[in-house]
């Protein structure tokens, strides 16, 4: 007598779907990116500052002068799961100052967000004011001081007392591969949150230069010039130079 094969009762696997291809930002911002907006916004750590950063809203540039400036401190901006965290200076007192977002209404947002979109990273080349329709792909963006100093020079005093948001930052971008350091006070920015966060840094410390890069720990450094006026009219930082360095931290993010 011929046997019957019994039929297979395991189900059969479905074919599982491409992942989809990742969005520029997120429409709803994770509470604790809300929240921590919210305690940078009211930090009074330097109330020095807050002063100055009150004044220049209330005097206004000429250019600007029918426009309610922002005039406190700002908060990072970006993919909260961003594997790249790109960290500047300050917001410039006419810039991030004014529109209340960093790298924003200035000639250096207009050159790195025109490098991001190249890049593929941003959705569009300008930034000109919070509500325009930026959004950043991969990408977190936030600064070593949250005010505007004047001169644009911070001291010690005051990068030490804003380091705690850089901790608090840390924290919640739980992707970060990559530190993309824009000028040396960046760079030593997040040297210092790296060994504040247990990882031992090289040394000597390796001093910042526009094509530096260190490993700390699971974490990349990749240094670039900073974005500032003075460097891109110059033609010390052209569009070029940035482009390398934003591959060379897409490299390093997708590889670690």
């Amino acid at each position: 007598m011929k046997r019957t094969r019994k039929p297979d009762a395991r189900p059969v696997p479905r074919a599982q779907p491409e992942p989809a291809p990742r969005t520029f930002g997120r429409a709803v911002v994770p509470r604790a990116f809300a929240r921590l907006a919210r305690e940078i916004e009211a930090c009074a750590r330097c109330p020095e500052l807050r002063a100055y950063c009150a004044e220049v809203a209330r005097t206004r540039r000429r250019a600007y002068a029918d426009e309610a400036y922002w005039g406190k401190p700002v908060a990072g901006f970006g993919d909260p799961a961003a594997r790249i965290w790109i960290l500047g200076l300050a917001p410039a007192a006419h810039g991030a100052n004014r529109t209340g977002r960093m790298f924003t209404g200035d000639r250096s947002g207009d050159f790195l967000y025109a490098g991001l979109h190249r890049a593929g990273l941003a959705n569009q080349p300008t930034s000109t004011a919070r509500g325009d329709g930026l959004a950043l792909r991969d990408v977190w963006i936030s600064a070593s001081l949250r005010c505007a100093p004047p001169a644009n020079k911070p001291t010690l005093a005051q990068l030490a007392r804003c380091a705690g948001h850089l901790d608090a930052e840390w924290d919640a971008l739980a992707n970060v591969r990559v530190l993309f350091c824009l000028g040396g006070i960046a760079w030593d920015a997040a040297l210092a949150l790296l060994e504040r966060r247990g990882h031992a840094v090289p040394k000597p410390r390796l001093k910042f230069a526009h094509d530096a890069e260190a490993v700390v720990g699971p974490r990349t450094l990749v240094a670039s010039y900073h974005v500032s006026q003075q460097n891109t009219f110059t033609g010390r930082l052209t569009p070029a130079m940035l482009d390398a360095r934003i591959t060379r931290a897409l490299q390093a993010a997708c590889s670690s």
